[in-house]
């Protein structure tokens, strides 16, 4: 399956990011919430292991839920995740992380991609699930990309976190009790490659049209439109990037703009990155 495929490469990204930096750096706060590094790879890490338990272990899967919501009803999710991890951080948080990514990829390339698997909402195929950990990683990736001031270079596998996105066009609505509109904009979009990705009927006055980059930043939240060069045309393609949200559960406002940005590089950190592979890199911001 290429999605799992695409997981591992991305999780293997953002192990090369921050494979080289310090430890106390793992305790940096990122734009996203004030999480730190550490809370970013501890809620990446419970979500990947439920996805895997989803998986080979459907019965353990749902008392694993039933756990969730009885933490979470006394107190938060992130108060739960913290108490899962058993206070594993920095370096060996990372190791942990990463080497049950390449275990969470290998059995997912070896599932059936329209297997159906449990989930907190409605159940969906395992093609679905592993797309999902790879945005979900690709979006949280985002804020330490940003914390560390590197400018990630993405590679064509956002491809599925763009298509993502465009999929959930009537969710972004739905979500919030509002009416789907009826026609969903032109989505017209450049991949890192520089080839050109569309969706939906070709229309000039309702439009999204610019870097995939970028929108797959806005539909996952980790930038405000109003931070990007999208060029967005017609009433419904505003209002849908104006709140777009390509992930389940409650709806989520995005972030205001100018909070989320990659900041200034921290020494020891991108500035001490293994040099980048032609076609993914990371460049430090001076």
């Amino acid at each position: 399956m290429q999605q799992a495929i695409d997981f591992r490469e991305e999780s293997e990204a953002l192990y090369r990011l921050l494979e080289p930096i310090p430890d106390e750096d793992f305790g940096l706060v990122t734009q996203f919430k004030n999480w730190t590094i550490n809370d970013v790879l501890t809620h990446l890490h419970i979500w990947n292991w439920a996805a895997d338990l989803t998986l080979r272990d459907p019965a353990g899967f749902d008392a694993f839920l039933r756990q969730v919501a009885a933490a979470v009803a006394k107190g938060s999710l992130r108060a739960f995740e913290n108490e899962w991890i058993q206070g594993l951080k920095g370096r060996e948080l990372l190791e942990t992380w990463h080497s049950f990514c390449l275990a969470l990829s290998d059995h997912y390339a070896a599932a059936d991609p329209k297997a159906r698997v449990k989930w907190a909402g409605p159940d969906m195929t395992a093609r679905s699930k592993i797309t999902a950990r790879l945005m979900e990683t690709w979006a949280h990736g985002q804020e330490v990309y940003d914390v560390l001031g590197v400018e990630r270079v993405d590679q064509d596998r956002i491809q599925n976190i763009a298509m993502l996105g465009v999929k959930t066009f009537g969710w972004t609505f739905a979500c919030r009790g509002m009416e789907v509109p009826g026609k969903p904009p032109y989505v017209r979009l450049t991949a890192p490659s520089g080839a050109i990705w569309e969706w939906n009927e070709p229309s000039e006055e309702n439009r999204i049209e610019g870097s995939a980059t970028e929108f797959c930043q806005v539909v996952t939240q980790v930038r405000n439109v109003a931070d990007t060069k999208l060029c967005v045309k017609g009433e419904v393609a505003a209002r849908w990037m104006s709140m777009a949200q390509c992930f389940a559960g409650p709806p989520e406002n995005p972030p205001a703009p100018g909070t989320r940005f990659t900041q200034r590089a921290r020494r020891g950190a991108a500035g001490t990155l293994a040099s980048p592979t032609p076609l993914e890199g990371a460049t430090p911001k001076a």
